[in-house]
C-alpha cells in the first residue's frame, strides 16, 4: 500500500469515527470529538448558522442542529478518500422540534442533501468545504415557497 493510500484510509477511518459520534446525538461527546479531530486553526467554508470562524463555528453547528432537530441523523451515501481529502455525500433527516434560523418549531420532517470535503493534516481536519441544500431545508419547513 502506498503512503497516500494509507493516509487516505486513515483519514476515512477518522471521518467515520467522527460521523458515528455525530449520530449519537450526544452534544458533549460531539464537542469533545470535534476538539480531538479538528485542527484549532481549521478553515471552515460552509453555510453554517453562525458568524463565528473556524473551530468555534464547527463547535456551534451541532448544538444548533440538535436543538432544532433532536432526532437528526446523517446518512453517508458516498465516502471517497484520495490523498489528504475525504469527500462525504450525505442525506440528513430530522424533525423540526426547536428554533432554527429564526423559525419556530413546525414539527415537520426534513430530508436534505449535503456534500462535504475535508482536508486532513496530521490526522486532523484542517479545512472543510460544505455544500448544503439549505433552500430545500427551508422549503420543507415552510419558510420558503415551494
Amino acid at each position: 500500500m502506498h503512503t497516500t493510500d494509507h493516509t487516505a484510509t486513515r483519514n476515512k477511518e477518522v471521518f467515520r469515527r467522527f460521523h458515528d459520534v455525530v449520530n449519537s446525538r450526544d452534544a458533549e461527546a460531539i464537542d469533545k470529538t470535534i476538539q480531538e479531530y479538528v485542527d484549532p486553526e481549521v478553515i471552515f467554508h460552509a453555510p453554517v448558522p453562525t458568524e463565528l470562524p473556524g473551530l468555534e463555528a464547527f463547535r456551534r453547528v451541532w448544538p444548533t442542529l440538535l436543538r432544532a432537530f433532536p432526532d437528526i441523523q446523517v446518512h453517508i451515501e458516498d465516502l471517497i478518500a484520495e490523498g489528504d481529502k475525504v469527500v462525504a455525500r450525505n442525506t440528513v433527516t430530522g424533525t423540526h422540534l426547536g428554533d432554527y434560523r429564526g423559525l419556530a418549531p413546525t414539527g415537520r420532517p426534513v430530508r436534505y442533501d449535503e456534500i462535504f470535503i475535508f482536508r486532513f493534516a496530521d490526522g486532523r481536519i484542517a479545512e472543510a468545504w460544505g455544500v448544503v441544500d439549505v433552500l430545500g431545508q427551508l422549503r420543507q419547513l415552510g419558510a420558503m415557497p415551494g
